[in-house]
């Protein structure tokens, strides 16, 4: 408890009273009590993450998690060990993020019973929208209607304050104007969106409300936390409002209240932004998150896909601090965001980062701008399926899914969590009419099914998606049952050639792996001369002293 107490002071003072800790106390040590199931303590190489929305699939007179729950049973339990549900509350904009009650389901999802029927199948990753609710909620109407309790739940700022300095995520006004009961107009704090009203962590209330917002996940099965947009959450006019100290302190409040009440819940922070800024959110390696988003690795496995060169992976993968212990890293490659590009800025020069993101919108990707100081505009995110990014909308399937394949070995061997988008397995392409039908980008890479729909095509082989999930759900099954692929076991990587990449994976028990990419058009032979002995993928025996890797190819190549 003094971890949790130290935060607390150095957060508010004496804003924080005793009558403030009685309450929080006494909602944590209910919490504790009433969580009877334990989480797994820390990671192993059989950690996997499917990313999904809860109403991925729909079927007639059915909540859309208890149709999930029997896909998922039916072809993906054998291959996942968690489940991230994104915001699966009721909502009124973004997809979710816009959350209108965040201790209720979503009607159309089902309800609790439903969430916990679906964590006997896999562990589960909630999100904690943290910075942010919906202008349609209960909380903020009640700040609209001037109740008592409710005063300071959200951030007024007079309009002629000098915010230049804010970080801008979005190219959208910063402040909006809401007329109270009494006819008073109020400029309130929106980062995102003029319906998504950023919450006042300043307030002893608003941190008690948000705190039981996190122990009603914690007791409702999340093993894993993320923390949506968390880098915003304190606001200090006159400064850049991101990552700012008591954000931090936030961060470390959080992580000590779920370790005192659900020991093992891992805290994983949300912050699209630099890495030396990203990873700052680890804090000493033991009181903040446990994992970060690694958000470079999208695009730069991108980047050297395209280009047909590794180069500056490479180099960007041999800089990582070693992660291992409480730490790790949550690897990704697509996501219900787009791929995001302020992480490559100072990996890449601007002009690499502004030729792949033509190359991507020649192709049919869209892009999402942010507004400068200085007036100018800058790309933040592309939004395309991965499996689009990576190819020509003219290359063949068989192409196209080598390439896939390709990006996704290069994922699930470095350091860390991965973490698969459902989108990614089901080997999905641009949805140009979810765009055009919703208008806005990000639907491009956010397209739901009928699960009879679904079912037809993964059952029916020779398809994109049959192929890609068959193939996919190999690769990562290989991945899950050797210890070299562990999160915290050794990591090195080297170039062979500009377009023959190396990772080298060491298990603690000895078990060494090399795994090789072909990221050229070109066929490629290796010499081997270490006693390499079996190829893992295709579990195929090697008796020569070298091996050839065809266009877009990976191996995996074990001594055993």
């Amino acid at each position: 408890m003094d971890a949790i107490k130290n935060s607390l002071a150095a957060i508010y003072g004496e804003k924080f009273k005793e009558e403030h800790y009685l309450r929080l106390s006494k909602n944590m040590n209910n919490a504790r009590r009433e969580i009877n199931v334990s989480r797994k303590r820390g990671w192993d190489e059989s950690d996997v993450v499917l990313i999904t929305y809860a109403d991925q699939f729909s079927s007639p007179g059915e909540s859309r998690l208890a149709t999930f729950k029997r896909f998922f049973d039916n072809y993906l339990r054998s291959t996942f060990s968690h489940v991230h549900l994104l915001p699966f509350y009721p909502w009124s904009s973004d997809d979710g993020f816009s959350v209108i009650d965040y201790h209720q389901v979503d009607p159309i999802n089902g309800d609790w019973d439903d969430v916990a029927r679906l964590g006997q199948s896999a562990r589960l990753m909630f999100d904690f929208v943290c910075n942010h609710m919906s202008a349609k909620s209960e909380w903020f109407r009640n700040y609209l209607h001037q109740k008592p309790g409710y005063e300071d739940f959200f951030i007024a700022v007079d309009p002629s304050t000098d915010l230049s300095a804010v970080t801008r995520p979005r190219a959208l006004p910063l402040l909006t104007p809401f007329t109270l009961a009494d006819g008073q107009v109020r400029h309130l704090w929106t980062t995102f969106s003029n319906d998504q009203i950023d919450l006042n962590f300043a307030s002893p209330e608003v941190l008690l409300a948000m705190v039981d917002v996190l122990l009603h996940y914690l007791k409702e099965g999340a093993q894993y936390v993320r923390l949506d947009a968390v880098g915003f959450m304190w606001k200090t006019p006159g400064t850049c409002c991101i990552h700012l100290e008591k954000t931090h302190l936030l961060v470390k409040l959080f992580r000590a209240i779920v370790d005192y009440v659900a020991p093992g819940t891992v805290i994983i922070t949300e912050t699209n932004v630099p890495h030396k800024d990203n990873i700052s959110y680890l804090g000493n390696g033991h009181d903040e998150a446990q994992m970060v988003y690694q958000f470079p690795l999208p695009p730069l496995v991108l980047h050297a896909i395209h280009t047909r060169s590794a180069r500056t992976l490479c180099d960007w993968a041999n800089s990582l601090d070693a992660s291992g212990g409480d730490t790790t890293w949550f690897n990704f490659l697509a996501s219900h965001d787009g791929i995001g590009l302020n992480p490559l800025r100072g990996i890449l020069p601007e002009a690499e980062i502004l030729a792949l993101v033509e190359d991507l919108q020649a192709e049919g990707a869209r892009v999402n701008w942010k507004n400068n100081p200085d007036g100018s505009r800058s790309p933040y995110e592309v939004n395309v399926t991965y499996m689009d990014a990576l190819n020509t909308r003219g290359c063949s399937d068989s192409t196209r899914l080598s390439r896939f394949l390709l990006a996704h070995a290069i994922l699930l061997s470095f350091p860390g969590v991965p973490a698969v988008y459902i989108q990614s397995i089901l080997g999905s392409r641009n949805d140009e009419e979810g765009v055009k039908r919703l208008g806005y980008n990000r639907a491009i890479n956010r397209q739901k099914y009928t699960e009879a729909e679904i079912a037809q095509a993964l059952n029916s082989s020779g398809n994109l998606r049959h192929e890609t999930w068959r193939q996919l759900s190999h690769l990562i099954n290989v991945r899950r049952n050797h210890a070299a692929f562990h999160p915290d076991g050794e990591f090195r990587a080297e170039l062979l050639s500009e377009q023959l990449f190396v990772i080298v994976r060491r298990a603690l028990n000895g078990e060494e792996i090399k795994a090789i990419f072909n990221l050229g058009n070109t066929a490629q032979t290796v010499l081997l001369t270490e006693g390499w002995r079996r190829e893992l993928i295709s579990d195929a025996v090697i008796n020569a002293p070298e091996i050839t890797l065809n266009p877009w190819q990976a191996m995996w190549l074990s001594k055993a």
